[in-house]
């Protein structure tokens, strides 16, 4: 690789906006230098799918490229939702692959990270419909972790951090719905987000009353705090408006948050397995905590140890998967057939379709109380929650493959190691997972936080606090050991 590639490699986001802003490099030298990594690393990854090499170049070399806190630094969309104008958009799926789908329009949040400044140079990998936490579509294969390319980055967003990870792209894109920007950034030694419910419109296609967000993985926390300004704020017709915090995002990454009240959740909360590593990370952190002053003790909402929980949420889940088919179909101008969906995903749609109005009239309701009794622990006097973000270490790739006679066995596969993170999709709160601990094989083990709803200025103190005290620094640059 080339000098400003190496140079800029493990720079986060805001480091390589200093540098335009100086004038010491350009936007089309950092592109080229983002392009020439991903050439040079992708191949054992398969992190970025589709590219859009030309067009980033063409706008890097643009005078009217916008001015904003991250003009000229290259960027890359997960490729489900995120509609960007004359750009193919495939949601994982052979289907919409094949049929070369291009958008026609930005959605909201695009047009909003254009304005930033960022320059979008592809697309990256996700599982079709983002439905499991591993990225393995059939559409485009498996993607491949930079700390061990045996095992999974995560999903959805696994594309997205196996591509900042292995430092492709200072940040990316990311989503979540139930837990898809958690668990990548648990499973690749990153930093990562998931906004309240309202905080970032989802417009004008996404309903902003289901259970997914959108921000990104990144290196840093200053990094997705200045994201998070720049991205934030509601759409036209949104409903659902997240309360403006009392801290500034940005302003957040320097303000004392006191002393705080903090619960620690080192087991499973129902009662199953749980990794003695990411168990050990969590009760790493609460002693971090600690040692920056605040109160630590073992707590946590009893809403999370009620086994109906994860029937509530699957209930939401699978008409997600059979909404996302209909929209499948309207992208193709045409009804989608069984052999162009994965089985799991088409089972799930089928079992939505069973349900009838009362089902999800109830489900819907069942949410909304567990919403509240998750909630009143926060009201009750505590600030914050500690978990591990993930009760196992990185699966394997091809755990979660799909099997005909099956179909929903990588589901009950992801049950077992995604227990921390579906809850606050279903709660609406925002959550981050930091990458605090190694296991000792060297396996990045991501740390969650979770704060009140609406209070994702806490959640950057305390990161920032965190990161000040324990710095991770360029974790991600040690794959290459």
């Amino acid at each position: 690789m080339g000098e400003i590639s190496e140079r800029t490699r493990w720079m986060d986001a805001t480091a390589q906006a200093e540098l335009v802003a100086s004038g010491e490099v350009t936007p089309s030298e950092l592109v080229d230098a983002a392009i020439e990594r991903i050439e040079a690393l992708d191949g054992p990854l398969n992190a970025v799918n589709i590219r859009f090499f030309d067009e980033a170049r063409r706008l890097a070399a643009d005078p009217a490229l916008p001015e904003g806190p991250f003009t000229g630094v290259p960027f890359l969309l997960k490729d489900l939702h995120s509609h960007m104008a004359g750009m193919p958009l495939s949601n994982g799926n052979v289907a919409l692959r094949d049929a070369g789908y291009t958008s026609s329009v930005d959605t909201e949040l695009v047009a909003r990270f254009k304005a930033a400044g960022l320059v979008i140079c592809g697309r990256t990998n996700s599982p079709e419909m983002g439905t499991v936490p591993v990225t393995e579509p059939v559409a485009w294969g498996p993607t491949r972790n930079p700390w061990d390319t045996d095992r999974t980055p995560g999903g959805s967003s696994g594309g997205a951090a196996a591509a900042v990870s292995s430092g492709m792209v200072p940040f990316a894109h990311a989503s979540d719905g139930g837990g898809s920007i958690r668990i990548p950034a648990a499973c690749c030694g990153l930093v990562g987000l998931k906004p309240s419910q309202g905080r970032i419109t989802t417009g004008p296609f996404r309903a902003e009353t289901g259970l997914g967000v959108e921000l990104a993985v990144s290196h840093s926390v200053r990094d997705t705090a200045r994201l998070l300004a720049a991205v934030a704020g509601p759409g036209v017709g949104d409903s659902v408006i997240a309360p403006e915090p009392p801290v500034g995002f940005v302003e957040a990454l320097d303000h004392d948050p006191g002393r705080l009240r903090i619960g620690l959740l080192a087991e499973h909360p129902r009662g199953g397995a749980l990794d003695a590593d990411c168990a050990a990370a969590a009760e790493a952190a609460g002693r971090m905590l600690e040692g920056l002053g605040h109160i630590v003790e073992p707590a946590f909402p009893a809403a999370l140890a009620d086994d109906e929980t994860v029937s509530r949420f699957m209930a939401l889940w699978a008409v997600g998967a059979a909404m996302n088919l209909k929209s499948f179909s309207d992208m193709l101008g045409r009804e989608i057939t069984e052999a162009e969906v994965e089985p799991m995903n088409w089972a799930q749609a089928q079992f939505a379709r069973k349900m009838s109005g009362e089902d999800y009239a109830a489900a819907l309701a069942a949410v909304a109380t567990f919403r509240r009794d998750c909630l009143a622990w926060w009201s009750s006097g505590y600030d914050l929650l500690v978990t591990p973000t993930l009760a196992e270490v990185q699966p394997h790739i091809g755990e979660h493959d799909n099997d005909p006679a099956s179909p929903m066995e990588p589901l009950r596969r992801a049950a077992d190691w995604v227990v921390f993170t579906p809850p606050f999709n279903t709660s609406g709160q925002p959550a981050i997972s930091l990458p605090l601990h190694q296991n000792p094989a060297g396996l990045p083990i991501g740390v969650q936080l979770v704060a009140d709803y609406g209070r994702e200025d806490l959640l950057i103190s305390v990161a920032a606090q965190l990161e000040r005290a324990h710095p991770w620094g360029n974790l991600a640059s040690r794959i290459d050991r």
